[in-house]
């Protein structure tokens, strides 16, 4: 398989729920070491610095490298395990759904279960099953045999859901697209940049804990202090029974998308525009999407000192926020494609612009 095929797989079959991000920092760390000079922040957020033709301006690529998972809370005396959630999970669609609790003695597997169907009532059934009501179930029999097998309170729980390539050999299916196709970008976009020039310095950056607040985007900004951000991110494919267009218009297929509106940023206009025309330009595909509710890194970012202007710019995925998530690997390609020629028109005169 080829290199962003193998970089997708191992970046998404890396555990690192938020808070918890230890495993897939270490992959990300070992493509950043040939790429830039590699530095870190105290709650764990990656940056890579690749200096171009001059030191300014700074611009920053920010993908967060957490996914959404849980947390032990309590061992029940007969061996089941109660769970605190890490970031937004929807409850209908956690039921049976593998696990991997991350311990001291290594990984335990587990299944997010609850009362079975044949025991609720008619009312019951017609409800969803809150997550209070969830327990997650290791074939343990007593709390004994759960810390025996070496879980504590505090552990963390990853989804349990392997790389797949699917049937047309264009869509990937995986868990934690939601970020790691965008720090995969931010790594494809340092790839790119070693051949060739760019006007400016380029600071990538794999961020943790966004799903619980944008956190590292809060503590990694500080760091680069930048000129101009652009953000990456899984985008939500509208592509799917039951979304009307109004409510999510981006396809599998149909090409990067570039955000107009979510819920905690506005894109610099002039750097959206810039995107649009750079895309045209290079005969590149998009989309135009907004998220209407739910917030990127570039809420942080944006914020940062007097302002950074600042864009995000996405990758559409079906089922985010769930064990698994398919993208089109075209989207994915295109993606970088435009990322690295904006990289190239980001000169101190082209960033100066967008906030005059």
């Amino acid at each position: 398989m080829d290199f962003t095929f193998n970089l997708l797989k191992s970046l998404t079959e890396a555990n690192g729920v938020s808070g918890y991000e230890t495993q897939v920092r270490s992959v990300v760390r070992d493509y950043f070491k040939d790429l830039g000079e590699v530095s870190q922040d105290k709650i764990g957020s990656l940056i890579c610095k690749k200096v171009g033709l001059a030191d300014n301006p700074k611009v920053m690529l920010a993908g967060h490298m957490d996914e959404i998972g849980f947390m032990v809370k309590q061992i029940t005396k007969e061996g089941f395990i109660k769970f605190i959630p890490l970031g937004g999970w929807f409850d209908q669609v956690m039921l049976g759904h593998r696990v991997v609790i991350q311990t001291h003695k290594g990984e335990v597997v587990g299944v997010i279960g609850a009362k079975p169907p044949h025991l609720l009532s008619a009312e019951e059934r017609s409800k969803m099953t809150p997550k209070k009501d969830m327990y997650i179930d290791i074939g343990a029999t007593s709390q004994a045999e759960v810390e025996e097998a070496g879980v504590c309170l505090g552990d963390p729980i990853a989804p349990r859901a392997d790389f797949l390539a699917l049937a047309n050999g264009k869509t990937y299916l995986a868990k934690a697209f939601d970020d790691r196709v965008g720090v995969g970008l931010v790594i494809s976009a340092l790839q790119a940049m070693q051949e060739g020039s760019h006007p400016n310095t380029i600071y990538g950056t794999a961020t943790v804990m966004e799903e619980v607040g944008l956190r590292g985007a809060t503590t990694s900004v500080r760091m680069v202090n930048p000129d101009v951000a652009i953000v990456l991110e899984a985008d939500i494919a509208g592509d799917v029974p039951g979304i009307k267009p109004d409510e999510a218009s981006s396809k599998l297929g149909g090409g990067p998308t570039l955000c107009i509106y979510e819920a905690r940023t506005i894109p610099n206009a002039k750097l959206r525009d810039l995107a649009i025309e750079t895309a045209k330009a290079e005969g590149i595909p998009y989309q135009i999407s907004f998220v209407e509710a739910g917030g990127t890194d570039a809420g942080a970012i944006h914020l940062h000192g007097i302002g950074v202007p600042s864009l995000v710019l996405g990758v559409a995925a079906r089922h985010i926020h769930s064990h698994s998530s398919i993208i089109h690997r075209s989207d994915y390609d295109d993606a970088v494609r435009l990322l690295s020629a904006l990289l190239r028109r980001l000169d101190a005169k082209t960033v100066t612009s967008l906030t005059e």
